[in-house]
């Protein structure tokens, strides 16, 4: 995995597609689903495929876009990296000051990612490997979950992607706990004992309103709960609400940086850490970083909202590290993800096959979603 890399062109590409039915969240509503995607070619006319996560605020896609082209385009085009790897370190040097200087840290990393995942994508394309071969793993196969449910009437949802082969799914709430327990209630009902739930409360809980909402949720059976605090909280106020609850508690989507992630490795009040390839550290760093949380004895569920190519990409990493992690799939309309996810469409059992194609796989459709993109910035 050490293959060179000689720059020849970097592409971004912004796509928004309207929904009919926003996404509620405890901290916000999206209107849109956006998605930026960014392309490297190579000296030899390869070319890799990457996401840059731009899910909010809503102005945020073509803000990331800017920044690949006005920052990073001079810093990779006519040049050559050892591997990706080695990519991702001078990028990552070469950006450091401007993005404290422009108090813009996550952002800057954003951007990396996305183009990190593009040269991994455009090495195994070049070696003729599926991205979960190339990255060491021994199989496709990969469990998945239905993510995403609003807190509207979310059984209708959960029961049509329950008949596509969902097993698992995964609530939003931190909208009160009366209409919390509610659709809790309501997905037990139409889902059947057998599937699995997990809770969402998106950073919208404080220590105290934990104490006082988690009593309710401790004999529902739940596998997770996810970021009840805010990720800035210290982890000592982890750690205590850790002690409240038998459900496991997760988190690690909105974390920044190697340090973050290994703090809360050590903290013991984590049971799931949930990096997001396309929101910082790429595949470049979240492979030592996922087999780490393995070897630790927690589980690596890669967080992802967004595009089919980050969702692809998420998917061949899971694969490629193991363990008994499940991949994270949107249950709302998108057709920036489903015309582009290719064998991620297609579940059984709760499971899904990533197939054996070079790269993350076939995007040709890529080119039928022409009327959702907004511009190619150069």
């Amino acid at each position: 995995m050490n293959d060179p890399v000689a720059v020849r062109a970097l592409d971004t590409f912004v796509y928004r597609c309207p929904l009919d039915t926003p996404v509620e969240t405890s901290f916000g509503t999206m209107m849109d689903r956006p998605m930026v995607v960014v392309r490297v070619t190579d000296q030899d006319g390869y070319q890799g495929w990457g996401e840059i996560w731009c899910n909010f605020p809503m102005v945020g896609a073509e803000h990331r876009a800017r920044l690949v082209e006005s920052v990073f385009r001079a810093q990779m085009v006519d040049r050559v990296f050892d591997s990706p790897a080695a990519a991702y370190e001078a990028l990552d040097a070469g950006t450091r000051v401007l993005a404290l200087q422009s108090a813009e840290p996550g952002p800057f990393a954003q951007c990396l990612s996305g183009i990190d995942l593009a040269l991994w994508d455009l090495c195994a394309r070049r070696a003729g490997q599926p991205l979960w071969q190339y990255l060491g793993g021994d199989t496709d196969r990969i469990p998945v979950y239905a993510s995403g449910l609003n807190p509207t009437a979310p059984e209708r949802l959960a029961v049509e992607r329950a008949a596509q082969g969902y097993t698992r799914f995964k609530l939003k709430i931190g909208f009160g706990a009366k209409r919390d327990l509610a659709n809790l209630a309501a997905l037990r009902d139409n889902l059947g004992d057998q599937a699995s739930l997990m809770v969402d409360v998106n950073q919208g809980w404080t220590l105290d309103q934990a104490r006082e909402r988690l009593p309710a949720l401790n004999c529902l059976g739940l596998k997770w709960i996810e970021e009840p605090l805010r990720c800035t909280a210290p982890w000592s106020k982890w750690q205590e609400l850790a002690a409240l609850t038998d459900i496991p508690v997760s988190a690690g989507e909105n974390l920044l940086g190697e340090a973050r992630f290994h703090e809360a490795i050590d903290s013991g009040a984590l049971s799931i850490l949930q990096p997001d390839v396309a929101k910082w550290g790429g595949i470049s760093r979240l492979l030592p970083l996922a087999r780490t949380i393995n070897n630790a004895g927690l589980h690596y569920y890669p967080h992802y909202l967004g595009g089919g190519i980050g969702l692809l990409a998420s998917g061949h990493l899971l694969a490629a590290v193991g363990g008994e992690g499940a991949l994270e799939v949107d249950a709302n309309p998108n057709p920036l993800r489903t015309e582009l996810c290719g064998p991620l469409n297609q579940v059984e059992g709760g499971h899904a096959s990533l197939g054996g194609e070079p790269g993350i796989g076939d995007l040709a459709a890529l080119a039928g979603l022409e009327r959702y993109r907004v511009g190619e910035f150069r």
